[in-house]
């Protein structure tokens, strides 16, 4: 699979998706739906086993807000695009237009779509879910309260979407936004808390046929009755393993994430096929402005940046397998990328005199910096049990600009919810989703639009900066992608001069399994994980 130069974001995606399919306006021919093999019939698999772990219940509003969780539950529910590995492409909706300058969006519903419990997929079911949605968010959710002005059917497969302004990221957050029948939840009033049987039923290639939540194990089986490509892989188990490599070494599963430590064992072997992930799963360092006052000092973030030594946090604790953070926030990989950002090299002299400046010119007998009134720069770090190697590190490098570093370690999902609650000092998290469209700066950096339930679109807190919000909303509005993209460039420029927050690395990790036994895997364009695409279970052409 080629690195990220092969896949291109959402913008051009939705460009190419618009040359290809006339705005919608003609029904994509057979060689151009998703799945149809031009080379006949590819060979199913009976199972394909992978690493397990629990992340919630596969329904839209019960799983865990992670990339696990989300794809799972996309195995059995659709939306009406969906993502290959150059950008959106039809799906539940076999066709579409914009209108009114983005303020309208008419999608026509393919015919002979089947729910899982055998009832017809109807216009009514997609009306429903976008007013169900907009009223009780998904865990996932692609829309807010205040998105949508109207959902209207015109005609027996036509659904109008009216939105309350344009959105240069809308196609992508209706398009995949997923669709559930009208049918199961129209009496549900605390959708979170439903859980029975009938809340996974979708109208996706699987079915959940088993979960166990101690175990973290899911058993997906293919629907017979799908409406689109053929599945190649009849059942997908997760299974609990100890050590991930040592069970795909052992056969217990069908594909494992490998540190460059380990390649040797797997390179210049026939039976293996590796695969390098494009860089959109990162850590970032996060500050909470709001309940301390001291980091509101753009002096003080912008000297731990200059204390942090990137390279030195990839050689130890990714074993080389990332690229440097970008003080822009947007990856290298992404196709929206500013390279002439301001960027932190390690300068521990530009630290000290910046941490002067702001009053902090003194050292305690422990090679603390203080100021006159004995205030000191220490601070404390929460993180995940997942994560403390690389906070210990962090630390060391703090350390030598006079910074006091105090770890505080969590479980995963006490971290999460804590920097939700801005509950912390200051923060590591680690999450996917860096390849989307440049719209989650927004919902990231803007003062009225933080908050999300995601991991990457909350913690925040205590930074605003007028002229980046101005720009941010304009952003949202331009529906020209060369004059949207000059913005995002200026927007990064701002956020790298400002640093709000600090991405630490972005993971370009690899993946080894046996093609012998399935080689289906693909990325999707804006992803990094192989197993969570859709596709990779799929016949495609």
């Amino acid at each position: 699979m080629p690195r990220k130069r092969f896949l291109i974001v959402l913008l051009l995606a939705i460009s190419l998706s618009l040359l290809l399919f006339g705005c919608g306006t003609d029904q994509a021919r057979d060689d151009q739906k998703p799945g149809v093999a031009k080379g006949g019939e590819q060979q199913q698999v009976d199972i394909i086993r992978l690493a397990g772990g629990d992340w919630g219940y596969p329904s839209p509003y019960a799983h865990y807000p992670r990339g696990p969780g989300i794809f799972k539950m996309c195995l059995i529910f659709d939306g009406l695009l969906e993502r290959d590995e150059k950008g959106l492409i039809p799906w539940l909706a076999e066709k579409y237009e914009i209108k009114e300058g983005g303020r309208q969006y008419l999608f026509t519903i393919r015919d002979g779509v089947k729910w899982q419990d055998g009832k017809p997929l109807t216009a009514e079911d997609v009306k429903f879910t976008f007013e169900y949605a907009s009223k009780y968010p998904m865990v996932s959710s692609y829309i807010g309260s205040k998105d949508i002005e109207k959902v209207e059917v015109v005609g027996d497969r036509q659904v109008l979407i009216t939105v309350s302004e344009p959105n240069a990221a809308m196609l992508y957050n209706l398009g995949l936004t997923r669709i559930i029948p009208k049918h199961i939840w129209e009496n549900v009033d605390n959708p979170k808390e439903f859980t029975k049987p009938e809340a996974v039923i979708g109208t996706g290639p699987y079915r959940l046929t088993g979960y166990n939540k101690e175990h973290g194990t899911y058993r997906f089986e293919a629907f017979e009755d799908f409406w689109g490509p053929r599945q190649r892989v009849k059942v997908i188990e997760f299974v609990p393993v100890s050590e991930e490599i040592l069970a795909f070494e052992k056969g217990e599963i069908d594909l494992a994430g490998v540190t460059p430590d380990v390649l040797p064992r797997f390179q210049n072997d026939p039976q293996y096929k590796i695969v390098k992930s494009p860089g959109f799963w990162g850590y970032r360092l996060l500050f909470n402005m709001g309940d301390y006052p001291v980091l509101r000092h753009k002096e003080l973030r912008q000297a731990i940046a200059y204390a942090i030594d990137t390279k030195e946090l990839i050689e130890k604790v990714a074993r080389g397998a990332a690229v440097p953070g970008s003080a822009g926030i947007l990856p290298p990989d992404h196709v929206m990328y500013n390279p002439n950002v301001k960027q932190y090299k390690p300068d521990l002299q530009k630290a000290g005199e910046l941490l002067a400046k702001l009053g902090y010119d003194k050292l305690d007998e422990r090679g603390i910096r203080q100021n006159q009134k004995g205030e000191k720069l220490s601070f404390n770090l929460l993180v995940s049990s997942g994560e403390v190697r690389l906070a210990e590190v962090l630390k060391e490098q703090l350390a030598r600009a006079g910074i006091e570093i105090k770890v505080q370690s969590v479980d995963m999902k006490t971290r999460d919810a804590r920097v939700r609650e801005n509950k912390y000092e200051l923060a590591i998290t680690g999450h996917g989703g860096w390849g989307n469209d440049p719209d989650y700066l927004r919902e990231r950096f803007a003062g009225r639009s933080r908050g999300g339930i995601s991991p990457s679109a909350s913690g925040l807190r205590g930074y605003n900066n007028d002229e980046l919000n101005n720009l941010l909303e304009k952003q949202r509005l331009e529906m020209d992608d060369q004059k949207r993209k000059q913005l995002i460039f200026k927007i990064q420029e701002i956020l790298a001069e400002d640093v709000p927050e600090i991405p630490l690395y972005y993971t370009t990790g690899y993946n080894v399994y046996r093609p012998a036994k399935y080689d289906g895997w693909m990325f999707m364009f804006d992803h990094h994980s192989l197993t969570h695409s859709k596709l990779s279970y799929l016949e495609r052409g």
